[in-house]
């Protein structure tokens, strides 16, 4: 005997649809990130390979003289 179309032990198509949106937003935020870490290392590591000495300055907070 067939269920009603009602039934709700029947996922909804349409919620299965947003979890797989969400679910690839999330994915494509995480490599924004990924690629955007790797960028930096990558800048970072070609300055290190040139010679030079200041490729990550330190800031230091200025002392007050008061």
């Amino acid at each position: 005997m067939p269920e009603p179309p009602g039934d709700p032990r029947t996922p909804a198509p349409r919620r299965a649809a947003v979890l797989g949106l969400l679910a690839a937003l999330l994915l494509i935020v995480l490599g924004l990130v990924l690629v955007r870490v790797l960028r930096d290392s990558g800048r970072l590591e070609d300055c290190e390979l040139s010679g030079r000495t200041n490729c990550a300055p330190i800031d230091v907070p200025k002392a007050d003289s008061s």
